[in-house]
Protein backbone atom coordinates (compact mmCIF):
# COMPACT_ATOMS: atom_id res chain seq x y z
CA UNK A 1 0.00 0.00 0.00
CA UNK A 2 1.10 3.23 -1.01
CA UNK A 3 0.03 5.53 1.82
CA UNK A 4 -1.26 9.07 2.77
CA UNK A 5 0.96 11.89 2.12
CA UNK A 6 1.98 11.83 5.42
CA UNK A 7 2.90 8.51 5.66
CA UNK A 8 5.30 9.44 2.99
CA UNK A 9 6.59 12.39 4.84
CA UNK A 10 7.20 9.75 7.72
CA UNK A 11 9.22 7.30 5.49
CA UNK A 12 11.29 10.60 4.02
CA UNK A 13 9.59 10.48 0.29
CA UNK A 14 8.78 13.93 0.70
CA UNK A 15 10.88 16.17 2.47
CA UNK A 16 9.28 18.19 5.56
CA UNK A 17 10.28 20.69 8.63
CA UNK A 18 10.30 17.78 11.05
CA UNK A 19 9.66 19.11 14.85
CA UNK A 20 9.33 15.97 16.83
CA UNK A 21 9.58 11.96 16.56
CA UNK A 22 9.23 9.02 18.52
CA UNK A 23 8.55 5.62 18.09
CA UNK A 24 4.71 5.88 17.33
CA UNK A 25 4.26 9.92 16.08
CA UNK A 26 6.15 12.38 13.96
CA UNK A 27 5.26 15.89 14.33
CA UNK A 28 6.05 18.72 11.29
CA UNK A 29 5.77 22.56 10.25
CA UNK A 30 2.33 22.82 8.20
CA UNK A 31 3.70 24.17 5.06
CA UNK A 32 0.66 26.29 4.89
CA UNK A 33 -0.22 27.77 7.94
CA UNK A 34 -2.79 29.69 9.43
CA UNK A 35 -0.22 31.11 12.32
CA UNK A 36 3.81 30.97 12.44
CA UNK A 37 4.49 27.44 13.76
CA UNK A 38 1.49 25.97 13.06
CA UNK A 39 2.33 21.90 13.36
CA UNK A 40 1.03 18.75 12.35
CA UNK A 41 1.56 15.65 14.81
CA UNK A 42 0.23 12.41 13.11
CA UNK A 43 1.14 8.89 13.97
CA UNK A 44 2.71 6.36 12.62
CA UNK A 45 0.45 3.29 12.04
CA UNK A 46 -1.89 4.57 9.79
CA UNK A 47 -5.36 4.83 10.84
CA UNK A 48 -8.45 7.65 9.26
CA UNK A 49 -9.85 9.05 12.50
CA UNK A 50 -8.21 9.13 16.60
CA UNK A 51 -11.24 6.78 17.07
CA UNK A 52 -9.52 3.83 14.65
CA UNK A 53 -6.54 3.72 17.00
CA UNK A 54 -5.49 1.27 19.14
CA UNK A 55 -5.00 2.28 23.11
CA UNK A 56 -1.49 2.59 22.61
CA UNK A 57 -0.88 4.34 19.26
CA UNK A 58 -4.28 7.11 20.58
CA UNK A 59 -1.65 7.84 24.13
CA UNK A 60 1.21 8.18 22.05
CA UNK A 61 -0.55 10.32 19.97
CA UNK A 62 -2.04 12.80 22.72
CA UNK A 63 1.85 12.49 24.22
CA UNK A 64 3.34 13.76 21.39
CA UNK A 65 0.57 16.47 21.53
CA UNK A 66 0.92 17.78 24.98
CA UNK A 67 5.18 17.71 24.15
CA UNK A 68 4.72 19.73 20.95
CA UNK A 69 2.16 22.18 22.30
CA UNK A 70 4.10 22.53 25.48
CA UNK A 71 6.93 23.73 22.62
CA UNK A 72 5.09 25.64 21.02
CA UNK A 73 4.03 27.67 24.30
CA UNK A 74 7.79 28.02 25.08
CA UNK A 75 8.20 29.51 22.03
CA UNK A 76 5.64 31.39 21.25
CA UNK A 77 5.10 32.98 24.88
CA UNK A 78 3.89 36.30 24.19
CA UNK A 79 0.31 34.35 22.11
CA UNK A 80 -2.64 33.85 24.33
CA UNK A 81 -3.34 29.85 23.60
CA UNK A 82 -2.28 26.64 21.78
CA UNK A 83 -5.26 25.58 19.18
CA UNK A 84 -5.84 22.23 18.88
CA UNK A 85 -7.63 20.72 16.10
CA UNK A 86 -8.41 17.07 15.06
CA UNK A 87 -9.09 16.53 11.50
CA UNK A 88 -8.84 14.41 8.70
CA UNK A 89 -11.20 15.43 6.05
CA UNK A 90 -8.73 16.29 3.67
CA UNK A 91 -5.74 13.73 4.85
CA UNK A 92 -7.40 10.07 5.49
CA UNK A 93 -4.72 10.00 8.28
CA UNK A 94 -5.12 10.54 12.00
CA UNK A 95 -3.36 14.10 12.36
CA UNK A 96 -3.65 16.80 15.22
CA UNK A 97 -2.97 20.71 14.50
CA UNK A 98 -1.44 22.72 16.79
CA UNK A 99 -0.86 26.36 16.54
CA UNK A 100 -0.16 29.50 18.70
CA UNK A 101 -3.29 32.05 18.71
CA UNK A 102 -4.31 35.34 20.59
CA UNK A 103 -8.12 35.15 19.09
CA UNK A 104 -11.03 32.77 17.44
CA UNK A 105 -10.33 34.07 14.71
CA UNK A 106 -6.76 33.34 13.83
CA UNK A 107 -8.19 29.36 15.06
CA UNK A 108 -11.39 29.79 12.67
CA UNK A 109 -8.51 31.01 9.27
CA UNK A 110 -8.16 29.31 6.43
CA UNK A 111 -4.43 29.25 4.75
CA UNK A 112 -4.14 30.30 1.37
CA UNK A 113 -3.20 26.70 -0.07
CA UNK A 114 -2.42 28.34 -3.58
CA UNK A 115 0.84 29.85 -1.94
CA UNK A 116 3.58 28.78 -2.83
CA UNK A 117 5.29 27.75 1.06
CA UNK A 118 8.01 29.52 2.69
CA UNK A 119 10.89 26.70 2.97
CA UNK A 120 13.33 29.26 4.20
CA UNK A 121 11.13 30.84 6.58
CA UNK A 122 9.85 27.17 7.83
CA UNK A 123 13.00 25.89 8.35
CA UNK A 124 13.98 28.72 10.70
CA UNK A 125 10.45 28.03 12.53
CA UNK A 126 11.47 24.72 12.53
CA UNK A 127 14.75 25.29 14.27
CA UNK A 128 13.47 27.24 16.74
CA UNK A 129 10.92 24.42 17.61
CA UNK A 130 13.22 21.70 17.41
CA UNK A 131 12.39 18.85 20.28
CA UNK A 132 15.09 16.77 20.52
CA UNK A 133 14.61 13.58 22.17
Amino acid sequence: MEGSIFTKIIRGDIPCHKIYEDEKTFAFLDIHPVQEGMTLVVTKTPAETVLDLGDEDYAALWSAVRVVAQRLREVYADRRRIAIQVEGLDVPHVHVKLFPIDTGEQFRSAPDMSAEPDHQQLARVAEKLRIDG
